[in-house]
């Protein structure tokens, strides 16, 4: 009697959401006596309507999204079913997830004044608990298919928090066009077309537009704006920083950004951040002092949030 055995999609999502390295990459590879030959699909969809991928972008797990990617896995397929938000790549679950954080929740507020607002943002997004998030998401973007399509639709649907993981996040890839044979700048390709949508809001309303909305979709326009122009022009030397200052006091961070972005002409307040807002959970410790643990359970929460959790917070905006 013989038996038609296989490793199923659940397997490897199971394995995935445990971040099982070893087991993940035994079974993908197939190569184990006890498996007969037998090896996981890193692009078989699971019953509730995700790949592997997408579990992996959740946990934030870097070397969980390497390992799957050697082995074949697409940073394309989109997720579809009625238990999940349909249409999302992998890349969508990092950034979305990414956004849910508690320093972003806490200290953004759309009444903040607009510069006050991007300043802000990006001085959070270099904060050192955010660069694993940046380096999902990067790493994520490279293998992504029309980055820059991705990219405009956050912009064009006003996701201003969105769009600055993105763009500091992927700047190399979003610099080259996003494409080997394309020589334009994605920048510069992004920015024409905020002024081009910029036009068609001031002259292509009807009469029956409310000038207030108008504003409103004019405002979030310039901070895109603002948000693309900074990122492009220190988004390289903000990176830099990030990537070898893992381990610094959230003051010096603040100062530090600061001090680049005046480098480059742009005119930061420190007014508008609070360093005691910046503590995760019930971290009594200072801000000189390494808050490792709560850190740690932070980046654990988000790491286990089920996709799901995008379905309820997007249910929520809808209402």
């Amino acid at each position: 009697m013989s038996w038609d055995l296989s490793i199923t999609a659940q397997t490897l999502t199971f394995l995935v959401s445990f971040n099982a390295l070893q087991c993940a990459q035994l079974v993908l590879e197939g190569e184990a006596p006890e498996l007969r030959g037998m090896h996981a699909n890193p692009n078989c969809i699971n019953k509730y309507g995700y790949f592997p991928l997408h579990q992996a972008a959740e946990r934030f797990s870097v070397d969980m999204i390497k390992l799957l990617l050697r082995h074949g896995a697409s940073a394309n397929v989109r997720t579809v079913g009625k238990e999940i938000i349909e249409d999302l790549l992998p890349l969508h679950v990092a950034v979305e997830n990414t956004c849910l954080h508690k320093y972003l929740e806490d200290n953004l507020s759309p009444s903040q004044n607009h510069l006050d607002y991007i300043y802000n943002l990006i001085r959070l997004l270099c904060l050192p608990e955010m660069k694993i998030f940046l380096d999902t998401t990067r790493l994520l973007a490279e293998k992504t298919n029309n980055l820059l399509g991705e990219l405009w639709k956050y912009i064009e649907d006003g996701k201003l928090t969105q769009s600055a993981v993105l763009l500091l996040a992927a700047q190399e890839q979003i610099r080259g066009g996003c494409s080997s044979s394309s020589k334009k700048d994605g920048f510069d390709m992004i920015k024409s077309n905020i002024l081009r949508l910029s036009f068609t809001l001031i002259w292509g309303k009807g009469s029956n537009e409310m000038p207030q909305k108008l504003l409103e979709e004019m405002k979030a326009l310039y901070c895109a704006g603002l948000l693309v122009d900074v990122i492009s022009r220190v988004g390289e030397p903000l990176s830099a920083y990030i990537q070898a200052h893992s381990e610094v006091p959230h003051v010096e961070v603040l100062e530090h950004v600061s001090s680049i972005l005046k480098e480059y002409g742009f005119c930061p307040t420190g007014d508008s951040m609070d360093t005691l807002n910046l503590q995760p959970y019930d971290c009594k410790k200072s801000d000189r002092e390494s808050c490792g643990t709560g850190l740690q359970m932070q980046t654990e929460q988000l790491r286990k949030r089920p996709i799901c959790m995008l379905q309820r917070k997007r249910l929520r905006e809808r209402k």
